[in-house]
C-alpha cells in the first residue's frame, strides 16, 4: 500500500511539473507577443504570432505526453523546445527595448543578445534530431544508436556555444558580446559542430527508417503520423516560398505555420491516441491533395504568364481565364492523381477496386445463381480477406 501511495505521489508531482513548465512556456510566449505589441521600441515581426503559435503547440503536446507518460522523453523534449522559444523571444524583446536607449549597453544586454542570436537552434535542431531518434517511445532503437545521439547532442551544444560566442553578433552587430572568443579558436569548433549536427540529423532520419522496418503494427502506425506531418511540411514549405509574392499578404506565412503546427500535433496523436483516426486515409489524402495543389498552382501560374504574354501584361482576362481553367481541371486531375496514388502506394485497395469493377461488369450477364454465389465468395475473399466466408440465401 505504501509503495502504491509513493508511486501515485510521484505521478502527481510529475504531472504538476509538466503542466508548470508548460504554463511557464505559454506565459513567456504570450508575454513576448503582448510586450512587442505594446512597446513602441520593439518592432513586431510578422513571424512573432507564428512562432508563438508553434511554441504553444509544443508546450501543450509536451505537457500532455509528459504528464501521462513521464518516462517518455518526447514530452520533455517538447517542453524544452517550447521553453527555449519563449526565452528566445524574451531575450529579443529585452535587447530591442534597451537598444532604444543608446549604443552603450551592459553585460546583461550582451548576454541576452548572444542567446537571441542562437535561440533558433533548440527550436529547429532538437526536433530534427532527438525527436526522430527517440520517437515514439522515448527510447533508442538499440545501443548502437548511442553514437548518433551523442553526435546530435554535441553538435547542438557546440552550435549554441560557437554561435553565441561570435563577434560581432549576426542579429545585433552593434552590441558587445561578453562571451566573444577569438576566431582562430572558434572556426574549428564551428566546423566540428556543423559536422556533428549533420551526422545527427542524417543518423536520426535513418534511425526512424530502421525503427519502422523492425516495428510491429502499433509502432508503425505511430511512425506514419510523424512521417505524414513531415511530408506535409516538405510539400508546403517550398510551395509557399515559390508563391510568396503571388499569394495575398500573410497567406504563405499562415500555410507554413499550419504545416509546422502539424508536427507536434501528429506526434501527440501518435503517442497518446494513434487509433483516433485511420492514418492510411490521412496519408492517402495528403499525397493526393498535396500533388493536386502543386499541379494546379503550376498550371495557374503558367497559364497566367502565357495569357498575359498573348493578351497584355495587365489584362484581367488572363487571371479570370486561368482561374476558370484551373477550376475545370480540378475534378479530372483529382481523379487521375487518386488513381495514380492508389496504384503506386495503396496497391491492395487499387486491386480490390478493380476486382469489384470487374465483378460488377460480369454481374449483368450472369444468370446462374450457383455460379454467382461462387464468384461472389471469391470476390469477398480476394478483396476483404476474411477468415471464413459463407452466403445465406432466404428461401422463396
Amino acid at each position: 500500500m505504501a509503495a502504491m501511495n509513493g508511486t501515485a505521489a510521484r505521478g502527481s508531482r510529475t504531472r504538476r511539473l509538466a503542466w508548470t513548465l508548460a504554463l511557464f512556456a505559454v506565459a513567456l510566449l504570450v508575454g513576448d507577443f503582448v510586450f512587442a505589441l505594446a512597446s513602441d521600441e520593439v518592432e513586431v515581426s510578422r513571424s512573432n504570432p507564428f512562432a508563438a503559435a508553434i511554441g504553444l503547440a509544443f508546450s501543450i503536446v509536451g505537457a500532455l505526453v509528459a504528464s501521462r507518460q513521464p518516462r517518455n522523453a518526447i514530452g520533455w523534449i517538447f517542453l524544452g523546445v517550447a521553453l527555449s522559444t519563449g526565452l528566445s523571444g524574451a531575450a529579443h524583446n529585452f535587447v530591442e527595448y534597451h537598444l532604444a536607449d543608446g549604443p552603450d549597453q551592459g553585460w546583461l544586454v550582451g548576454a541576452a543578445a548572444a542567446y537571441s542570436d542562437v535561440g533558433w537552434i533548440p527550436f529547429v535542431l532538437v526536433p530534427a534530431t532527438l525527436l526522430l531518434l527517440l520517437f515514439p517511445d522515448g527510447q533508442l532503437v538499440s545501443r548502437r544508436w548511442r553514437f548518433v545521439a551523442r553526435c546530435a547532442i554535441a553538435g547542438i551544444v557546440l552550435g549554441l556555444l560557437t554561435g553565441g560566442a561570435t563577434e560581432p553578433l549576426q542579429d545585433y552587430p552593434t552590441v558587445n558580446n561578453p562571451f566573444a572568443i577569438d576566431s582562430s579558436v572558434l572556426e574549428p569548433l564551428t566546423g566540428l559542430g556543423f559536422l556533428l549536427t549533420i551526422v545527427g540529423i542524417a543518423g536520426s532520419a535513418a534511425s526512424l527508417v530502421v525503427r519502422y522496418r523492425h516495428a510491429g503494427h502499433p509502432e508503425r502506425e505511430q511512425i506514419k503520423w510523424l512521417a505524414t506531418a513531415g511530408a506535409v511540411v516538405a510539400i508546403t514549405f517550398p510551395l509557399m516560398l515559390a508563391l510568396y509574392d503571388v499569394l495575398p499578404v500573410g497567406v504563405a506565412d499562415a500555410g507554413i505555420m499550419l504545416s509546422v503546427l502539424g508536427l507536434p500535433a501528429a506526434a501527440g496523436v501518435a503517442i497518446l491516441r494513434y487509433r483516433l483516426y485511420d492514418i492510411d486515409v490521412v496519408i492517402n489524402r495528403t499525397l493526393v491533395y498535396g500533388a493536386l495543389t502543386a499541379l494546379l498552382a503550376s498550371a495557374y501560374l503558367g497559364s497566367v504568364l502565357l495569357l498575359q504574354l498573348v493578351l497584355s501584361p495587365s489584362s484581367d482576362v488572363a487571371i479570370a481565364g486561368s482561374t476558370l481553367a484551373v477550376a475545370a481541371l480540378f475534378r479530372p486531375a483529382r481523379a487521375r492523381i487518386q488513381a495514380l496514388v492508389d496504384r503506386r502506394f495503396f496497391r491492395s485497395r487499387y486491386d480490390a477496386q478493380r476486382t469489384l469493377e470487374a465483378f460488377t461488369a460480369r454481374l449483368r450477364d450472369e444468370v446462374s445463381l450457383d455460379a454467382l454465389s461462387d464468384e461472389l465468395r471469391d470476390v469477398v475473399t480476394e478483396t476483404m480477406q476474411p477468415a471464413h466466408v459463407s452466403i445465406w440465401m432466404r428461401p422463396r
